[in-house]
């Protein structure tokens, strides 16, 4: 779980329903016809941008916004050091038991295809190709979710504007004036809402979630590499800590 996202949804929607509860009733923002208009509009017009089996085949990686199981650079190094050692005193062969105990898909294969003993550029091609559709698929989630902020506001102003023409045809009874321009605000006030508050916000933490999962993935290609051309392990070291910052990376003692 994503604790910067539960918090953040947790603040903007709580400091939000702070300001109403503390302006008057909070019923007075409760209106169905304006949900309807907002939550519905925005997923039919969604669905016209976007196929559904493909919106659906992104949902997992939305879901990347609350998730992330990402292991951090630094165990990803101390993994390849016990690879690279293992393999140059066993030889390559021994990483094979390894394998099988390997969740990582990627790196699983990586492994695997060193072992089958394809050459390095044959290896690199392949796991480059991975990384590529990898960022095709981060990139449509994230552009779901950007449509999803483009619409919400745009059916928030429609239902202001359905609003409106309904207020207009009852201008003889100056005491539905107000009311009816209040539920006619409320359209625009959720489509704001969910456009600033969810869906731009998510969108913008998926690039970000991917730009770091593609790190990650070019981290163990360089080491995948680096063990299939037999490099000696500390020069893996070097390679995979420039991944790091300075900061974090192991200062050699002398």
């Amino acid at each position: 779980m994503d604790l910067a996202t539960v918090i953040g949804l947790i603040i903007s929607f709580g400091l939000v329903a702070a300001a109403i509860v503390t302006g008057g009733s909070p019923l007075v923002f409760v209106d169905v016809a304006s949900m309807l208009i907002v939550f519905g509009g925005t997923i039919g017009a969604t669905l016209v941008s976007i196929p559904l089996p493909k919106m659906l085949a992104v949902m997992p990686v939305v879901r990347q916004t609350f998730f992330s199981s990402m292991e951090s650079p630094a165990e990803i190094i101390e993994k390849f050091m016990d690879y690279a050692n293992r393999a140059r005193r066993e030889g390559i062969l021994s990483l094979e038991p390894i394998i099988k105990q390997i969740d990582d898909f990627y790196l699983r294969k990586g492994l695997q295809l060193t072992v089958d003993g394809l050459e390095p550029q044959t290896i690199q091609e392949v796991l480059e190709t991975e990384i590529q559709y990898l960022e095709e698929r981060h990139e449509t989630g994230a552009e779901l979710l950007t449509t999803l902020a483009t619409y919400a506001p745009a059916m928030g102003m429609i239902g202001t504007v359905i609003g409106l023409v309904q207020m207009l045809q009852t201008m003889s009874d100056p005491s539905t004036i107000g009311p009816a321009m209040a539920v006619a605000l409320i359209t625009t006030f959720y489509g704001a809402v969910l456009a600033n508050l969810v869906f731009s916000p998510m969108a913008g933490k998926l690039k970000t979630r991917s730009k770091e999962e593609v790190l990650l993935k070019e981290m163990v290609l360089l080491g995948i590499l680096s063990i299939s051309k037999g490099e000696n392990p500390r020069i893996i070291e070097e390679k995979l800590s420039s991944f790091l910052p300075p900061k974090d990376r192991k200062q050699d003692v002398t």
